[in-house]
C-alpha cells in the first residue's frame, strides 16, 4: 500500500465515496431517531405501565437483544414481501436497524429512570403534577441527561452497523468501497480509507456527546448505564 494510490483513489473516486458516506449517516441517523424514540416509549412502558404491557415490551427487548441484527434485516427485507408488504432496501435497513436500536436503547433509559431518586416522583405529584406530566416534566428529563454515555455509544455503534446494509445492496459507504475495489483491486488501500472515515466518526461523536453532557450534567447524579 503507497500513499500514492490512497490519492489516486480519493481523487477518482471521492465523489462515489462521499455519496456513500451521505448514505450512511442518513441510515444512521433515521435509525437512530427511531430507536429513540421507541425507546423512551418501551423504556417508560416497562417502568410504569401495567403486567401486559410490560411483557409484551420485554418481549420484544429479549427477543431482538437475542438474535443478530443481520438475521433481523433478512427477515424484514425477504419475508415481509411474502405477507404484502414489499420494502426497499434502505427503508428495510432503516426500519430493522432502528427497531434493533430501540431494543438497546429503552435498556439504556430504562436503567437511568430507575437511577432516578423517587421522591422525585413523589415531588411532582405533590405539587399537582398528573403521573403523564411526572415522567414527562421530571423523570425523562434526568434520565435522558444520565444516560448520555449510553446514547452517544450507541449511535457510534449504528453507523458501524450501518455496514450491514451493504447484504441487500443499500449503496452506503461500505457496498461503495466493494464497489472500487471491485474495480481497481485496490482492496486494501480503499478499506483502510474507510477506516479511518469510520475512526473520525467515532472520535467526532464522542467528542460532541462529551460536550452535550457537559453542558446538560446535573451535578450528583451519575450513574453507569453499561449493561
Amino acid at each position: 500500500m503507497s500513499f500514492d494510490k490512497l490519492l489516486d483513489l480519493a481523487y477518482s473516486y471521492g465523489g462515489l465515496l462521499f455519496n456513500g458516506l451521505l448514505v450512511s449517516f442518513y441510515l444512521t441517523a433515521l435509525s437512530y431517531l427511531i430507536g429513540f424514540t421507541l425507546g423512551v416509549l418501551i423504556s417508560i412502558a416497562r417502568t410504569y405501565g401495567v403486567r401486559f404491557v410490560k411483557a409484551v415490551c420485554q418481549a420484544f427487548v429479549e427477543l431482538t437483544r437475542g438474535t443478530p441484527m443481520l438475521v433481523q434485516l433478512f427477515l424484514i427485507y425477504y419475508v415481509l414481501p411474502r405477507v404484502g408488504l414489499a420494502l426497499d432496501p434502505l427503508s428495510a435497513a432503516i426500519i430493522a436497524i432502528g427497531l434493533n436500536s430501540a431494543a438497546y436503547q429503552s435498556e439504556y433509559l430504562r436503567a437511568s429512570i430507575s437511577s432516578i431518586s423517587y421522591s422525585q416522583w413523589e415531588a411532582a405529584l405533590s405539587i399537582g403534577l398528573t403521573k403523564l406530566q411526572a415522567v414527562r416534566e421530571v423523570i425523562l428529563p434526568q434520565s435522558i441527561r444520565v444516560a448520555i454515555p449510553a446514547l452517544a455509544n450507541e449511535l457510534i455503534y449504528l453507523f458501524k452497523y450501518s455496514s450491514i446494509a451493504y447484504f441487500i445492496t443499500v449503496p452506503e459507504l461500505m457496498y461503495v468501497s466493494k464497489f472500487v475495489g471491485s474495480r481497481t483491486f485496490l482492496y486494501v488501500e480503499i478499506y483502510s480509507i474507510i477506516a479511518v472515515i469510520y475512526v473520525a466518526f467515532s472520535i467526532a461523536a464522542t467528542e460532541a456527546f462529551k460536550f452535550i453532557e457537559k453542558r446538560t450534567s446535573i451535578p450528583g447524579l451519575r450513574i453507569s448505564t453499561r449493561l
